[in-house]
């Protein structure tokens, strides 16, 4: 048992983790390997944070697993990055299924290879019914890609007549966002040491607490997912307010 774990108050539990999997290749070339290498062992961290998630009940986490810039990286990589993905969801589906994980994504799943986007919404449908925690994959996916979908959706309607200019809000554009059907983070974690957003939910995470490591995502484990926790639990948020309105 972590002992990590047992000072987590399980009644003050973040509805929704976002993660930045960010150290991959920098941990294959410590390990003098390939760089898909990082990415197969970045699979096991990522099985082992769904099960740290599933275990405190948080409702949803959302893994960012491939942002539009990623397509800018060597073909040779993108393909093996797109073939680790497609065997691990089939791989992970049983334990999805078994642990009534339901799979979502966000994204442009368009730029996907046929075989990707077939395997990724087969998984969806199957697990659709699934009533523990939401795993959300984040592919093909930036904030400002969805920002800008978003505008045009809304342009759109504008356009057509089906929406007045004049009481477009916060909400409007909340719910043309690929994130339009779940909560705003409540924690964003990334990893290996870096110290940016790297165009994720931008819109999502105004008010997100951020928890940075210096851990590289193949090494991040349950009792790091744990220690994220237990740092937001430390945080007061405010949201704008001051420490006597909360």
């Amino acid at each position: 048992m972590s002992k990590t774990l047992d000072q987590i108050k399980l009644d003050q539990i973040p509805d929704h983790v976002a993660i930045i999997m960010d150290g991959n290749g920098r941990w294959a070339e410590k390990q003098g390997q390939m760089r898909i290498m990082g990415h197969h062992e970045g699979v096991n961290s990522v099985h082992e944070v769904t099960e740290a998630a599933t275990r405190l009940n948080i409702k949803y986490l959302t893994l960012y697993t491939f942002s539009t810039e990623n397509w800018n990286r060597p073909k040779e990589e993108i393909d093996a990055l797109m073939e680790l993905l497609v065997m691990s969801i089939k791989n992970e589906t049983p334990t999805l299924m078994k642990n009534s994980i339901r799979l979502q994504t966000i994204g442009d799943l368009n730029q996907l290879p046929s075989k990707c986007k077939q395997q990724l919404l087969e998984t969806v449908d199957q697990t659709k019914n699934n009533t523990n925690v939401t795993l959300i994959l984040a592919i093909s996916y930036s904030g400002r890609w969805d920002i800008l979908q978003a505008a045009k959706k809304i342009a759109v309607k504008v356009k057509a007549g089906e929406i007045d200019p004049e009481t477009i809000n916060e909400n409007t554009l909340n719910k043309a966002l690929n994130t339009g059907q779940f909560p705003n983070p409540d924690l964003l974690i990334r990893t290996s040491g870096e110290y940016r957003i790297s165009n994720f939910l931008l819109w999502e995470i105004a008010y997100s607490e951020i928890h940075f490591t210096e851990t590289l995502w193949p090494d991040f484990k349950k009792d790091d997912f744990y220690k994220a926790i237990l740092d937001y639990q430390g945080r007061k948020r405010r949201f704008g307010k001051t420490a006597e309105q909360i």
